[in-house]
């Protein structure tokens, strides 16, 4: 049996390993959280965050994505995807209303959690339009969310990005 005890012993040794790199991974993530939180003066760390991003293809095909986190972890099955309809191709602030409306709509209507952090890929326009969007949702949005846009610097540089914050 020496030799699978030395697989099994090998087997446990690099499971720890990776556990022990997991959790201190989501340590920092938790740490970020908490920074996040203190930061921006919020009443709790944010256990729920929505962030909704346009794209498309050569200004046609526009499509919203709405990526989830709970806690520090990506919630993969909350991901969704909106084939946004009925706008000028490019106009990215219709599709950015269009998008938030239509997941704050669905949230409010079937009683699901609201996000604490609603994040929104673009400048002042575009957090203007998410507003907009929330307003129309009937959620009750502004006890429960914090809504900020992150706007991509002139440069277009990593770490120059300009943040919005909503009511600020």
């Amino acid at each position: 049996g020496g030799l699978r005890q030395r697989w099994a012993k090998m087997a446990h040794a690099t499971l720890e390993q990776i556990l022990g790199s997991k959790l201190a991974s989501l340590d920092q993530q938790n740490l970020r959280l908490a920074n996040f939180q203190q930061i921006f003066n919020l009443n709790n760390t944010p256990k729920k965050i929505e962030c909704f991003d346009i794209s498309h293809t050569m200004g046609e095909g526009t499509v919203a994505s709405c990526v989830v986190f709970e806690g520090a972890l990506p919630a993969k099955n909350q991901y969704r995807r909106f084939n946004i309809e009925n706008i000028t191709g490019g106009d990215d602030y219709a599709a950015m209303h269009q998008a938030v409306l239509r997941r704050f709509t669905r949230l409010h209507n079937e009683n699901n959690t609201l996000p604490d952090v609603l994040l929104i890929d673009g400048g002042e326009n575009q957090l203007a339009k998410a507003i907009q969007a929330l307003e129309e949702s009937g959620a009750p949005w502004r006890e429960n969310t914090f809504v900020i846009a992150v706007a991509k610097g002139e440069a277009r540089k990593a770490g120059e990005e300009q943040l919005f914050v909503y009511g600020e």
